[in-house]
């Protein structure tokens, strides 16, 4: 009996906790959605939440008296309401997830930028250089000044894209350093999608997914699964016919089988105040008795 009460704590305790779970989700998922009426939507999936589990329930207990239409229509907004649960848990989780890859996003467009700017300015440095080259080749030797004078002239360009590419160069490594930061919150996510040879939305779409398959529709088993436990541990034992008492009871009289007694007889004790046993003899004629 301890047992079977703890169970049904269990079971409703963990009914609770996941049609819980599932109302916050989803109370939440659908106010980021409807933002222009956040408390509208939140008193308003709330209430329907709630209805929801009371639904379920009544379903489940009165299925047999009410009518055809009142089963079809409630049996439909009970379904209905779980799929808007589960809309509004995808919503939720969907937002936290962007929430967490934006920034990394930025950062990786970012970097990519910078990498390519980078690229860009090694590549002008080295057409600066060999520019110079050519000009300086182009004069006569003894044009030791004109020559001078090039250099001079080319070595502040040179001197300036050298502090440009070594200030992309900084900035490039701690892009890298804040993508390492922010890629630990989307770290598994990228490995499923490495493993998967795909891309890190689709491996997340996927895994919400299965998520919401499950979560919602647990919580309304659950509910259900903790009516039947109630609707066990308080209902009353059937009564036993008659005859099937009385077969019942031969049968168990038919199982057991006569016990013999070994034991010693007891020898018969006559009490004292037991009277004596007077013997009389057959007379015959003239009052003799006979042999």
């Amino acid at each position: 009996m301890e047992q079977s009460k703890y169970f049904k704590n269990y079971v409703g305790l963990s009914a609770l906790l996941i049609a819980g779970s599932a109302a916050f989700f989803s109370v939440f998922g659908l106010s980021k959605l409807f933002a222009g009426a956040t408390l509208s939507v939140i008193v308003m999936a709330g209430s329907l939440e709630f209805g929801k589990i009371v639904g379920a329930s009544f379903l489940y207990r009165y299925w047999n008296t009410i009518s055809n239409w009142l089963k079809i229509y409630m049996t439909v907004g009970v379904v209905t309401l779980v799929g808007i649960t589960s809309a509004g848990i995808f919503g939720y989780l969907s937002n936290a997830y962007q929430g967490a890859t934006i920034q990394f996003e930025k950062q990786s467009t970012t970097l990519l930028y910078k990498e390519d700017r980078l690229e860009q300015l090694e590549e002008d440095k080295i057409y600066l250089k060999e520019e110079l080259e050519q000009a300086i080749a182009s004069l006569p030797d003894n044009y030791i000044t004109a020559k001078r004078k090039l250099r001079e002239e080319y070595n502040p360009k040179v001197l300036e894209l050298n502090d440009m590419i070594l200030n992309i160069k900084q900035e490039v490594g701690d892009l890298k350093v804040g993508l390492i930061e922010t890629g630990v919150d989307v770290g598994p996510a990228i490995y499923l999608a490495r493993a998967f040879n795909t891309d890190i939305d689709t491996v997340v779409k996927f895994f919400i997914f299965i998520l919401i398959f499950v979560f919602d529709p647990m919580a309304v088993s659950l509910v259900i699964a903790y009516n039947r436990v109630i609707e066990d541990t308080y209902k009353k034992p059937a009564l036993v016919p008659r005859a099937a008492a009385k077969a019942k009871i031969k049968k168990i009289f038919k199982k057991q089988k006569p016990v013999k007694d070994t034991s010693t007889p007891k020898p018969k004790v006559v009490e004292d105040n037991q009277p004596p046993i007077q013997t009389f003899q057959k007379l015959g004629r003239g009052g003799r008795s006979g042999r």
